[in-house]
Order: C-alpha cells, then structure tokens, then sequence
C-alpha cells in the first residue's frame, strides 16, 4: 500500500527533501484492532514538530497523521462494536487503559499516553491507504457527516471541548476570548462557546475577522495589531454595561503563546479562567505574575481530552449545531506544499486534509 513516509529530520523545514510516497506492507489486526481504508485525514501541527524532531524524538521510518476517517475492512477477533463495512474517526489519544487516571475517567492524564501519528511507530500513522488502531480508539461516525468532516474534527474538537467544556467548566452568558480564531482548535472554540450562549470574541488575522463572525463570533479582533488587547478591553467593557456586571473576560482559550501571553492575562475578571494547549508562536513566555495572584486568575493547562467528549462534539457536529471548517485538501504527493501552508498559516482558516488520492 502506498504511504507517506520520512525517515530523517528537516533542520530547515525542507519538507520536499524528507517526504517520500513509499510502497509498504498492509497492515493485518491484532486481536483487539481494526483495520480500515483511510479516505481522509487532516493535519495537525504535531506532524511539523515531528519532522523537526523537537520538542521530543519520534519512532523512524515514520509515519505523520493523527487525525484520520475510513472504513473498516478487517477486525480483530477480541473486536466487539466495530465491523466490517463501518464507518469510523480516529481518537488518537492512546492510553493504558488500566492505571487510575485511566479508569477514573482522565485518560488525557496517563502516563503511559501516546499520541498515534506523532509519538507511534515505527510507520503508525493515519497519511496511508490503510491504517489500524485498537477497537477503543475509533468512534462510529454518522451518517449524515462525511469522512471529510469527520476527519477534520477528531483530535482538534475533542481537545476544543476538552478545553472549554472539561477543563474551563464554560457557563451561559459568560465572556470567552477565542485566540486564533481562524485555526482548527479557533473554529471550533467559537462554535462551542456559542453553543453555551456565550458572548465570543475571537481574533485572527485581518483577512480572516469576517470569517470569524459568519461562524459566530460575536466580536473579531485582529491580533496582529500592537495594542489588539486594547480593542478587546474595550469590548468587554461595552458587554458589562448591557449585562450589569464587572467588565472583563470570563474565559481565555489560548493554543497560540508566544508575545500575546502577557496581554491576555491583563484582559480576565477576577477569578477567570485562561486554558491553554500547545503553542504555535513559542512556549517560551514570561509571565506577569501579579496579573494571577491578585486577580486570582485560574491558569489550566489542557492536552487532548477524552473518549467521551469526542463523541459529544461528534453529536452536535451531527445536530448542524457544530461543523468542521476545511480549509483546503491535497494529496499526498503535495504534502510538503500542505505543511507549508499550514506552517505559514497565510490565508488559511480551518483544517487542511490530504487524502491517498
């Protein structure tokens, strides 16, 4: 089957020099997995990280792709919810299943956790013709969302609504700051806030700010701008006039970091919420601390989320209340053009999927 393949790292993101199209074997199930035809997967930045070898060194010959939607070929004998012929999402978060945060419901918290297609192999990932993954790390898809949604969603909905819903414990009527509105994990913060009746600001780049409302922001910002977090102050304190209450925002869903860290902490109420997953400018921030301890801001981090709440977003993607945003597809011959748009992110809003052919 034909799959993409790297087996060195880039120092310069010269995808084109490390991505190969390479003919491997089929893989055949394990007594607890399935095997399907992969028809779609969506790209995340973890894949860039991967080819870069940092933050952490990835299993070679490799394959990348995390997010990936099929249908099932093959089952293994211990397979007992899943057949032939179904239709099904990956969950990629692969965990031991048996240790207490396990079987307490916190599988984003195991240390023995994995993320399949950037911490498995060798060759494990979702960018092939068929891939496989144990019976608990796929949910049935509706009929009524296309692979192309589904795969688009997967790890960027569960880890949005892990973030506002499990971690953030988001409430009606609250304010919520979207960072990066314009993103994967962005389009889906808004749309999750709103679902919660919140009022949502987002921010994006200019280009991207009307995209943002149509998908119901209620207020967009161009975070590009120096003083971006005066305008949203200001917002804020508009809101607080019509509702009778103190002006600020309840919750920040930051994914983004790098120099915004800083202003955003200025913009929460008192005992707010920041939550906060990856970091796509830079991790390495400094941090006023007097803007946390007298404000009593909650800071949260958030990795991934659960079973679980991957099948409440896949139940309301089904209900029209929320929708996956695909920004562009390619195949796998233009993967390297793929990531480098994604790498960029000039013009983009929403995921970007590759699929075999």
């Amino acid at each position: 089957m034909k799959a993409l393949v790297y087996e060195e790292y880039t120092t310069d993101d010269n995808f084109e020099k490390i991505l190969k199209i390479k003919d491997i074997d089929e893989p055949k199930p394990k007594s607890n997995e399935v095997v399907f035809k992969v028809k779609a997967a969506a790209l995340n930045y973890d894949d860039i990280w991967g080819m870069r070898g940092k933050p952490i060194e990835i299993p070679m010959p490799h394959i990348s792709g995390t997010d990936a939607a099929g249908e099932v070929i093959a089952v293994g004998d211990e397979v007992k919810h899943i057949q032939i012929g179904d239709r099904v999402v990956t969950n990629g978060n692969l965990t031991c299943r048996v240790c207490q945060a396990c079987t307490s419901g916190r599988e984003f918290d195991c240390q023995s956790r994995k993320i399949w297609g950037f911490q498995t192999g060798p060759l494990w990932g979702g960018y092939c013709e068929v891939t496989h993954l144990p019976e608990v790390n796929v949910v049935k898809i509706p009929d009524n969302l296309s692979f192309e949604e589904a795969a688009a969603a997967s790890m960027t909905l569960m880890t949005s609504w892990h973030m506002l819903v499990g971690r953030a414990s988001i409430k009606p009527g609250q304010t919520v700051l979207i960072m990066g509105g314009g993103s994967g994990m962005g389009t889906f913060g808004i749309q999750i806030a709103k679902l919660y009746n919140c009022d949502v600001i987002a921010t994006a780049s200019l280009d991207k700010l009307d995209k943002c409302k149509q998908l119901g922001a209620d207020y967009a910002v161009d975070h590009r701008k120096e003083d971006w977090h005066k305008e949203v102050k200001e917002i804020t304190k508009d809101l607080a006039r019509k509702k009778g209450k103190p002006s600020g925002v309840d919750i920040i869903f930051e994914h983004i970091g790098g120099s915004h860290w800083n202003k955003e902490l200025t913009l929460l109420k008192y005992g707010a919420t920041i939550v906060t997953t990856g970091a796509t400018t830079g991790y390495d921030v400094k941090t006023d601390l007097r803007q946390i301890f007298f404000k009593g801001i909650n800071v949260l981090g958030s990795t991934q989320g659960t079973r679980a709440e991957l099948e409440s977003g896949i139940h309301w993607m089904s209900k029209g209340k929320i929708k996956a945003i695909i920004d562009s597809e390619y195949t796998f011959e233009n993967a390297a053009e793929a990531h480098k748009k994604m790498l960029s992110g000039r013009g983009m809003f929403g995921k970007i999927l590759m699929k075999p052919e």
